[in-house]
């Protein structure tokens, strides 16, 4: 790393680990040299942002970029444009619905090669542990991803199985051994094939279909599990608060143990999804506006470690919108550039600051995955950046959006909170320029 400035960025509104502050950040290369007092920078062109927010760059640990295999659902270009577009620096690409699924060293090599070049924004990668894969995961692990993905109920696709319980078992005491991280789709199967299963356009049918019990039991299940095994365990994408106290009785018990939710959990409400609009549809799903203020409550409680976007994309046709039958549409909700505004839209407006947002949005996530250089605006982390504006209004326009597919729930809702520049490596982002991402892996080193 070279120590001279290349670029000041001045702000009166720096969020560092210390709190929001006027200051001036330093760059050199593409690393944080040091955050200075307003104003006393010199020796390096100065991009004064006025009262513009200065945040760390966003990291997003939860993106199904689908390539290679399922390239017209997204891809690493289409997707990594998103990204930049909505503040997001960094982004760590789950196992699946690409083909080959990240399962082996080889599969693994195969997504790299693929997206090697082609990226905007930094990239990292999760393994999946499912049936049969157990002898792959030391291999992966010392390859270079993050940890190891599994399903605890049907996935979606045939190429990625859940696991049972023995193999979750299995799983659990392998990644505690070699020290992986394990993150979990937690939905029981058994409840889910009890639940009344009805084809249609009415939300409520869908909702009945997944019910909050899903989650309870397979997060009841998991717990026991990682006490037994000793694994470090985090729930994914959590949409029932009911899992809430499980989560709090299992920390105290003294289980590693973290979780996550998602923009679309926090913002959206089934009283309010329209009847056929299958954009809305997703797994495990939005639940009534009673259960998101109580996953409010938890994050005023600290019980989430993350709020990322679970952005799962489709082609349109597979979203069934013609028909507005849920039962019969792909589930995933495509949001990865809209999660800033979204959740400081609904934050705000229930008394959050922008400082918590940023703390569920970008140094919880690079915490989470080990991402040491990620999150912060301190000195020696790397210069991924974004000037927002925490008071623009606008609308959402879905064809304006750069992810490969023009669906979103959000089309039409006014948002408050507009991204102005994104900084990688310490120079802008310019989405219809050369991609100068990097692909990370879990040491961090980058090619």
């Amino acid at each position: 790393m070279t120590h001279a400035p290349t670029l000041v960025l001045r702000s009166r509104r720096v969020f560092t680990p210390d709190g929001e502050r006027p200051a001036d950040v330093i760059l050199a290369g593409d690393r944080i040299a040091a955050v200075s007092a307003y104003g006393s920078a010199a020796g390096a062109p100065v991009e004064d942002l006025g009262e513009l927010a200065l945040l760390p760059g966003l990291v997003d640990t939860h993106v199904h970029v689908n390539e290679p295999g399922r390239t017209a659902w997204e891809g690493f270009t289409s997707a990594t444009r998103a990204a930049a577009a909505g503040g997001v620096t960094t982004l760590l690409d789950m196992p699946l619905n690409s083909i080959p699924a990240t399962v082996t060293v080889e599969a693994l090599r195969a997504k790299q090669e693929v997206a090697r070049g082609r990226v905007y924004v930094d990239v990292g990668f999760w393994g999946g542990a499912i049936p049969g894969n157990t002898a792959d995961l030391e291999p992966l692990h010392r390859a270079g991803v993050y940890g190891f993905k599994s399903f605890l109920a049907p996935s979606g696709v045939d190429e990625f199985p859940h696991v049972s319980a023995a193999e979750l078992d299995e799983a659990l005491t392998e990644q505690a051994r070699i020290g992986a991280l394990a993150i979990i789709h937690a939905e029981a199967p058994h409840v889910l094939d009890a639940a009344p299963q009805r084809a249609g356009r009415a939300y409520a049918d869908f909702l009945a279909s997944r019910p909050d019990e899903a989650e309870t039991v397979a997060v009841g299940q998991l717990l026991e599990t990682a006490k037994r095994t000793g694994a470090r365990v985090h729930v994914l994408h959590v949409s029932s608060a009911d899992v809430l106290p499980l989560l709090d009785a299992a920390r105290a018990d003294g289980i590693a143990v973290t979780a996550e939710t998602c923009p679309h959990y926090l913002t959206l409400i089934a009283e309010g999804v329209p009847e056929g609009n299958t954009a809305f549809k997703c797994c495990p799903p939005i639940r009534s506006k009673d259960n998101r203020d109580r996953l409010w409550d938890g994050i005023r409680a600290g019980s989430f470690a993350a709020v990322v976007s679970d952005h799962s994309p489709c082609t349109a046709d597979l979203k069934r919108l013609d028909a507005g039958d849920f039962a019969l549409a792909w589930g995933g909700i495509a949001s990865l550039q809209l999660g800033l505004p979204t959740v400081w839209t609904e934050a705000r407006a229930r008394g959050f600051a922008l400082a918590d947002v940023v703390a569920l949005m970008s140094t919880g996530p690079a915490r989470l995955a080990g991402l040491a250089r990620k999150g912060a605006i301190t000195p020696g982390h790397d210069a991924d950046l974004v000037a927002f504006d925490p008071d623009a209004v606008f609308t959402v326009d879905a064809t304006a959006l750069h992810h490969r597919n023009p669906v979103t729930p959000y089309a039409g809702r006014e948002l408050t909170g507009a991204i102005r520049t994104t900084w990688l490596a310490g120079a802008p982002v310019d989405v219809h320029g050369s991609p100068r991402g990097r692909l990370l892996d879990r040491t961090e080193t980058a090619t």
